[in-house]
């Protein structure tokens, strides 16, 4: 993609305004905070300090508003004291421009780095660093810097002390992240009738598990109906793809096709209402059609074999997934019941199910200690955007001292709001945060110039400005950034500040702001397109490790749990999404084609997606501790294990991999297999006739995508 079409996309879907579900009463909520803080701080210590206290409380809102499953006051706690011992200890260097600088770029990198802790933590710690350079200039004495820390400290606990008095939607997120994976399976079920071998995306999976984590304190307080579905849900997908491949027993057409198709039809009905009651806290309305479908008796008479043993296994799943679902049952009775399923699985040779377990935030520190050291190594995006980010801040903040407009610090607060690890959404927001800072700025100009407003009204302007922030933040940056912009300008102007000369130099100095961060990615890139290969080669040595964990099960299920196959399988889950997540951003990025063209990237997708869905298959089947061993999957698993090792180093070097290891292994098999009396379970067989396939589709794709003359666009 060239540079010119590359700045098209970005800036417009920078300005891009989409329609979303929009959540009122924790808008109120978080602008009645915002009203309380302000109000409290006008009346005690005077407008000022009222700015400082309402930078705090509105920061805190914001930080609740992120992507995660930790407790909201949690995170705005931790937003308004970060933000009040920034604003101290900026202030206090503030007097020597110097040494202000270095604890400016130190600051800016730590919150570069934070990145490493995931999306949520990366941006709290950059929009800290950026509202602390409007904070610092508040005070006048060392005092004063004292007790406006003291406020914005102050504005993040009333959020959180809010939150806990008027919850909205307890426990929300966690259920529509599992209501969410319950539906994308009851999608899936339905494919399945018309597609019996369409993929499936384990990113509601993914994120169902993630909200599944929980600390102590939750775990006591949890809904009985989060408690199993999860674990259910998770065993209802392989079993789904079991039911419906040909390869596994029931022909393409007939009436072995024909019930198959019924069933998977009750399983998306019953998933789907057992979603809808996970995600409002109802009762489960069964549809009568989707249970007698399950109840018929016809099932044993028309399939045998793997297919039928698939049929009961949904059949108690489902089950299990609609009485999880209902959470009915005292706590004692919960706990009796995962005591029993734990000496189930312990008889079975498995060991029990481990409740995840989040650490609290004390314990989280180390964790994300150890997270950021290990991003300090040359390649790493995370290290890249904490140098651009601290370097830009840096330069920015000069560059704002030197013009002659005052204020300086809206360059620097702007280039670090802007600034992601990726390409698009650096430059995304770049565009967007000009756009909605002219709309904003006009508009408050607007309302200045025609009702004049003092203290009191200038604070109920940004009030409204930043309950309409709460309710349309989602629905775009730009649309964020203009109601941002009017508040901030409310805000200042409350505390005195000259209104003219704050839309001229909010104007200009953001446009300097966002050119400095687009100009900072041009120079010092972190593109991902010259790392597909090599998410490539992970993604295919994960994969081939989950479908060798899977083989050996069969070869001595006695000797062996399955802790192995479920640790396998959120590898390659995380592998196949770090992939997805490259091939997005390399998308827009304006970088010349190095080896991988759209072409190969697809083929060796859909291959890899066919191999872990193979796996898939045969993992519905695994064999419990008493039955008969398969020898010769043992040779196999090597194989696999070895041979995608090997295959993943060769894509990374540019080489397409040669799978002679497994082919060998198969043969030896076929071979033996003729031998002696009696065949092999058909569903590992096949299973492993098609992962060789699947290697070699692979394989294929790479070589003819690679060739010259292969789409890049």
């Amino acid at each position: 993609m060239s540079w010119l079409r590359a700045l098209k996309e970005t800036a417009r879907s920078g300005l891009t305004i989409e329609r979303r579900r929009l959540e009122p009463l924790i808008a109120i909520r978080g602008a009645a905070g915002l009203a309380l803080v302000i109000g409290v701080s006008l009346a005690l210590f005077g407008p000022v300090v009222a700015a400082s206290s309402a930078f705090g409380a509105f920061q805190a809102a914001i930080a609740t508003f992120q992507r995660s499953w930790r407790p909201r006051p949690v995170l705005a706690l931790v937003s308004g004291v970060s933000l009040g011992v920034s604003t101290f200890i900026g202030y206090v260097t503030g007097y020597r421009l110097l040494l202000f600088m270095v604890l400016l770029v130190l600051w800016t990198f730590l919150a570069g780095l934070a990145w490493a802790a995931g999306p949520t933590g990366g941006i709290i710690a950059a929009s800290n660093v950026a509202i602390m350079l409007v904070t610092v200039t508040l005070p006048t004495s060392v005092a004063q810097a004292a007790l406006h820390g003291v406020m914005i400290t102050f504005g993040g606990v009333v959020q959180a002390a809010l939150i806990v008095l008027f919850p909205v939607r307890r426990w929300g997120a966690q259920r529509d992240a599992l209501a969410d994976a319950l539906a994308a399976e009851a999608d899936y079920a339905r494919r399945l009738r018309h597609d019996p071998v369409a993929h499936f995306d384990p990113v509601p999976l993914m994120e169902a598990r993630s909200a599944a984590a929980v600390t102590p304190r939750q775990a006591r307080r949890r809904p009985a109906e989060l408690h199993g579905s999860r674990g259910v849900a998770e065993r209802i997908r392989p079993v789904l793809a079991s039911l419906a491949d040909p390869a596994m027993g029931v022909p393409a057409e007939g009436p072995e096709r024909h019930r198959v198709r019924e069933l998977l039809a009750a399983a998306g009905s019953l998933l789907d209402a057992a979603a809808g009651a996970i995600r409002h806290g109802d009762p489960v309305r069964l549809p009568a059609s989707a249970v007698a479908a399950l109840k018929t008796p016809d099932t044993g008479t028309l399939l045998t074999g793997p297919p039928l043993r698939a049929a009961d296994r949904l059949a108690a799943l489902l089950s299990d997934v609609i009485e999880a679902a209902e959470g009915d049952g005292t706590k004692e009775e919960r706990a009796e019941a995962e005591e029993a399923a734990d000496a189930i699985a312990a008889s079975r040779g498995r060991r029990p199910a481990e409740h995840q377990r989040r650490p609290t935030l004390l314990r989280l520190v180390p964790v994300v200690l150890k997270s950021m050291r290990g991003e300090l190594h040359r390649g790493s995006p995370i290290l890249r955007h904490a140098i651009r980010i601290s370097v830009v801040a840096g330069v920015g903040y000069l560059l704002g001292t030197l013009l002659p407009y005052g204020h300086g610090y809206w360059a620097p607060m702007t280039a670090v709001m802007v600034m992601r690890p990726e390409f698009s959404k650096t430059y995304e927001r770049s565009v967007a945060r000009f756009g909605g800072t002219i709309v904003g700025v006009f508009l408050a100009t607007v309302i200045v110039e025609t009702a004049h407003p003092g203290v009191e009204l200038s604070a109920a302007f940004a009030v409204v400005c930043a309950l309409l922030m709460y309710l349309l933040m989602r629905t775009g940056y730009a649309v964020g950034q203009a109601c941002v912009s009017a508040y901030v300008v409310f805000l200042l102007g409350m505390a005195g500040d000259d209104w003219s000369q704050t839309v001229l130099e909010r104007v200009v100095l953001t446009l300097a702001g966002g050119l400095l961060a687009m100009v900072s990615y041009a120079v010092y890139p972190a593109w991902e397109t010259p790392q597909l290969r090599n998410r490539l080669g992970d993604w295919l040595k994960e994969d081939g490790r989950y479908a060798a964990a899977v083989v050996d099960q069969y070869a001595d299920p006695a000797d062996r749990g399955h802790d192995d196959v479920r640790n396998a399988l959120l590898r390659t889950r995380a592998a196949r999404v770090a992939w997805q997540e490259a091939v997005a951003t390399a998308q827009h990025e304006p970088v010349r084609h190095r080896g991988l063209s759209h072409a190969a990237a697809d083929d060796t997708q859909h291959a890899l997606s066919q191999l872990g869905r193979v796996a898939m298959v045969m993992e519905a089947h695994l064999p419990e501790g008493g039955a008969t061993p398969v020898p010769e999957a043992g040779p196999l698993a090597e194989a696999l294990r070895r041979a995608t090792e090997q295959g993943a180093k060769a894509v990374r070097e540019r080489r397409v991999p040669d799978w002679g290891p497994v082919r060998e292994a198969l043969k030896k098999w076929d071979e033996e297999e003729r031998l002696r009396e009696g065949g092999t379970d058909p569903v590992v067989r096949n299973g492993a006739h098609l992962l060789l396939e699947a290697l070699e589709d692979f394989s294929l794709g790479l070589d003819d995508g690679s060739r010259p003359g292969a789409s890049d666009d």
